[in-house]
């Protein structure tokens, strides 16, 4: 990682002193924080390990066992920033796609509900086949209109200069409409997306230090379960990983 202008300002004798490191350790922890925390992070007290706030990210930091960990216990202790009318608020775009699913099944049986209403003289069966092609036929037009949307929304993203590489999982987070999903089943994923993206380092307007330096989110865990949860994830978060910037929604 090279220096930047916050990195100036890192006192290294103060963290290289408490440790008993000569001036010269490498890996240096500020041309190389990640490695140096990787090894030394159970060694720093808080005051000191904040202090890498300045030389690291929290989407950087993702890459330490320790600190995967302390935020996975973290989202498991249910904090009121995480619950689902908080993160809602805060992070929109997350939930606007998983709330089109659900606004477009519920639109779809209303109208199979209408037209059992409304042709209660026909046979049932035809009553039944024509709601169900009614409701059919709104799936259908709300998700050619919102291909037409992310169509022209990737046409305009295209025109920009490029800033990152990295993918995102936005139209993941939107998903196929067709997919059945319940209000409940939505605001699950919901919930374990916000989660993940924590866990990731990829949410903004969240105070990460509280939990990437503080012990107390180290209870239950041993060194040899540090890369378990991470392992038996690492298939299903794969895409998650390749995500571009923080949400930065307001």
């Amino acid at each position: 990682m090279e220096p930047s202008a916050s990195s100036s300002s890192f006192d290294t004798s103060a963290v290289l002193s408490y440790l008993g490191f000569p001036h010269d350790y490498q890996p240096s922890p500020v041309q190389a924080p990640v490695d140096f925390l990787s090894r030394n992070i159970r060694y720093l007290p808080p005051h000191l390990l904040t202090l890498f706030s300045a030389v690291t990210s929290p989407k950087q930091r993702t890459a330490i066992p320790v600190i995967r960990n302390r935020r996975l216990r973290y989202t498991e202790s249910s904090p009121p920033e995480l619950s689902f009318q908080a993160a809602r608020t805060m992070w929109p775009s997350l939930w606007q796609g998983l709330e089109i699913q659900s606004q477009i099944r519920e639109e779809a049986r209303e109208e199979r509900e209408w037209a059992e209403r409304e042709f209660l003289g026909g046979a049932a069966k035809q009553v039944g086949k024509l709601g169900t092609l009614l409701g059919g036929y709104h799936e259908e037009r709300e998700a050619e209109r919102i291909r037409t949307v992310r169509r022209q929304q990737r046409e305009f993203e295209e025109s920009l200069p490029e800033e990152d590489e990295d993918t995102d999982d936005e139209e993941v987070a939107q998903a196929v409409v067709t997919e059945e999903m319940s209000p409940e089943e939505a605001q699950a994923l919901f919930l374990r997306r916000v989660s993940e993206k924590f866990i990731y380092g990829l949410l903004d307007s969240i105070d990460y230090n509280q939990v990437d330096w503080e012990e107390r989110w180290d209870i239950g865990i041993d060194r040899d379960d540090e890369e378990r949860w991470f392992d038996e994830e690492e298939e299903s978060t794969e895409d998650i990983t390749q995500m571009g910037e923080p949400e930065r929604d307001v």
